[in-house]
């Protein structure tokens, strides 16, 4: 048995550590490439790296990069080029070498942001005779323009960090991206299945705070159409305020990636907080979902409208309620308990069998104002049935 458990703890420990990898510091141990280790972490592309299980990152050195810095792109133009060579599979020297066919197409990154138009974000992998391996973007008719130079750091089938000889050309990566401010993200909500929360917000003062906390960074979390149109005969209760504040209380005032979410778990401050712990929420995660939890309601993340540092909006399926302007679900008031009925007297010689009353009290729905008040009139109704049970047993083993 123990042997069973050491056995058990090891394999745990070492999923654990296969799992486990920080980009930053793999590359950090190759000043060759600090450039590009720089700009993974300015592009935030490095938090998303390590929160893939599986991965392979085409690195280049820092000559390669003075030819992509040349350019003079916008910082979210870069980004775009550096997640194009990110790939979402695992390819190490060995499996290089090995291609099925001689040819692999692997997604990467860029297009898993949905920026990337048709199959522009997908590589192209060759195994070339003289064990030369060629890479190239698969919409640009077959030509490889970077090539397999070494491997820099594996973790078998789940990191591999691989060198290429160059920048791998994508237009459609290079392609000019607006910064968030200049973006009209009210028209991608609506596009993503938020048009009502986006016409709310333009129909207020809270718009312009959005956008002018844009490009410092700034993460949005819309519900559903379907949740907003539900919604709506409260929010028209508010005052002019009060949905001021509810809108802001959908938007925090800092960039966070989805796992930059998965890795700060915490209360958040909002745009609508003013001071103190006023209109904050908690973020919270199981696993792949993230939750936002208020002292009211639990929503969850169910997809991604746009994240293209300093800007991200998400999807989410429940409305966010603040304590500050909503209450909880309060506990039904408990009906007075009907007065015990008289035993009547048993026939001499005979046990007198007295059965406890039923225990009752309130529905224990959670209400707004605190766990403790649940579990204090929790033990006070424990308690009134444990009474009434010695009471009964007392009399019981008197006769």
């Amino acid at each position: 048995m123990q042997l069973l458990q050491s056995t058990l703890f090891l394999l745990l420990f070492l999923t654990c550590a296969a799992h486990a990898h920080n980009i930053t510091r793999i590359l950090a141990k190759h000043p060759e490439f600090s450039t590009f280790n720089h700009y993974l972490t300015l592009t935030h592309l490095a938090s998303e790296i390590n929160s893939r299980e599986t991965i392979t990152v085409c690195a280049v050195d820092n000559a390669g990069m003075a030819d992509l810095l040349s350019k003079h792109l916008s910082i979210y133009a870069i980004k775009n080029v550096l997640a194009f060579h990110i790939l979402l599979d695992y390819f190490g020297a060995k499996k290089l070498h090995q291609i099925t066919n001689g040819t692999a197409l692997a997604a990467t990154m860029f297009q898993a942001t949905g920026s990337a138009p048709g199959s522009s974000g997908f590589v192209n992998i060759t195994d070339l005779k003289g064990g030369k391996v060629g890479f190239g973007a698969e919409d640009n008719g077959g030509i490889l323009d970077a090539s397999f130079v070494k491997s820099v750091d594996e973790i078998p089938y789940n990191v591999s960090v691989i060198q290429i000889s160059s920048i791998l050309k994508s237009p459609e990566a290079e392609a000019p991206t607006p910064a968030p401010s200049q973006m009209n993200f009210t028209a991608l909500m609506a596009k993503k299945g938020c048009k009502e929360f986006a016409d709310l917000l333009t129909a207020t003062s809270a718009v312009k705070t959005f956008q002018d906390d844009a490009d410092g960074g700034l993460t949005v979390f819309c519900p559903t159409d379907d949740i907003m149109k539900s919604f709506l005969p409260r929010y028209k209760n508010l005052t002019a305020d009060g949905k001021a504040s509810l809108l802001l209380y959908h938007g925090i005032p800092v960039y966070n990636s989805i796992a930059m979410l998965k890795s700060n778990n915490g209360a958040m401050n909002t745009l609508a907080t003013d001071g103190g712990k006023k209109y904050s929420f908690t973020v919270q995660n199981d696993g792949e979902q993230v939750t936002l939890k208020t002292s009211v309601v639990t929503a969850r993340i169910t997809g991604t409208v746009v994240d293209e540092q300093p800007l991200a909006i998400y999807t989410i399926d429940k409305v966010l309620l603040p304590k500050e302007l909503f209450k909880g679900v309060e506990a039904p008031t408990p009906a007075p308990a009907p007065a015990p009925e008289k035993v009547a007297d048993a026939p001499k010689g005979s046990k007198k069998h007295i059965s406890p009353p039923a225990p009752e009290g309130p529905d224990l729905a959670p209400s707004s104002d605190s766990t403790a008040d649940d579990v204090s009139s929790g033990a006070r109704l424990y308690g009134g049935w444990a009474m009434a049970t010695g009471l009964g047993l007392g009399v019981l083993l008197m006769n």
